[in-house]
């Protein structure tokens, strides 16, 4: 069974779906925040999992509130938190990838209640990088040229082609790809400089009980990636994980990346 609607989730109106039986997964896009990234995984996770997927805030299906021009790491985490509440679920498992996986961090630190074990894959935390300048310039030019060329749409596009590669961007269905970069605007001005900014509290990563995986793709070739990724494992006091795939396994390796949230699932 799938169910999908657009309701008040106690922060705002916001576009989700469920599909499947058994124990919560919650899956949350990076940027832009499209929940319809997760298609395949999702059905492949249903026969055991109700699987929740869902547009973050003003992204595609959410509509974008008026006068909403700024946003943070935390309101998207309690978006989160709304969505699973509105969906009436117990704790659930969180996978979140790039920026989505700052998203279901929050989460899992300000919501604990909600959330059951949280898989962290590929968080771009250029904020804790020994040397961020160069990644940081590297991507600014790249978005700078190809917003002076053709725009926000231009600009976003070149940013997935970066973050994704061509071939997946190539193989997106034209509904997909159309959603994706209609989100162009609302992701340079309000999305990237929130995420951009954000460091995790080591306190609080000390702190924090909840269950962690923190991966990193064996094809990702960038390697702040994995320095990131190092930095949270450490504060979270586990280890790093290889999983198949580069920055978009929910793409290039759908049932493989089905396969390890639902082990992840199984031991927490």
């Amino acid at each position: 069974m799938r169910t999908a609607a657009a309701s008040n989730t106690g922060t705002e109106e916001l576009y989700w779906e469920a599909r499947g039986v058994g124990r919560p997964v919650l899956l949350v896009a990076g940027s832009p925040g499209d929940g319809g990234q997760f298609e395949a995984v999702a059905d492949e996770l249903a026969a055991d999992h109700i699987v929740i997927t869902y547009d973050r805030r003003g992204t595609s299906r959410s509509a974008r509130a008026s006068g909403w021009l700024s946003t943070s790491v935390t309101e998207q985490a309690d978006d989160a938190a709304g969505v699973l509440s509105t969906v009436g679920v117990g704790p659930a498992v969180v996978f979140g990838t790039s920026n989505g996986a700052a998203v279901a961090l929050e989460l899992a630190l300000r919501h604990p209640r909600r959330v059951a074990g949280v898989m962290l894959h590929e968080m771009p935390l250029l904020s804790v990088l020994s040397d961020p300048e160069p990644v940081a310039s590297a991507i600014g030019s790249l978005i700078g040229g190809a917003m002076q060329a053709g725009g926000p749409p231009a600009a976003l596009e070149a940013f997935l082609r970066f973050a994704f590669g061509d071939p997946i961007v190539d193989a997106w269905t034209p509904e997909l790809r159309e959603r994706m970069l209609s989100n162009a605007e609302m992701v340079f001005s309000v999305e990237l400089p929130a995420f951009q900014s954000y460091r995790p509290d080591p306190a609080a990563l000390a702190r924090c009980s909840t269950p962690a995986a923190v991966l990193v793709g064996d094809e990702q070739q960038l390697p702040f990636f994995a320095e990131a990724a190092h930095w949270l494992a450490t504060h979270l006091a586990t280890a790093v994980t290889s999983t198949r795939g580069a920055h978009g396994p929910q793409f290039s390796c759908p049932a493989a990346l089905a396969a390890t949230i639902g082990a992840f699932a199984a031991s927490v």
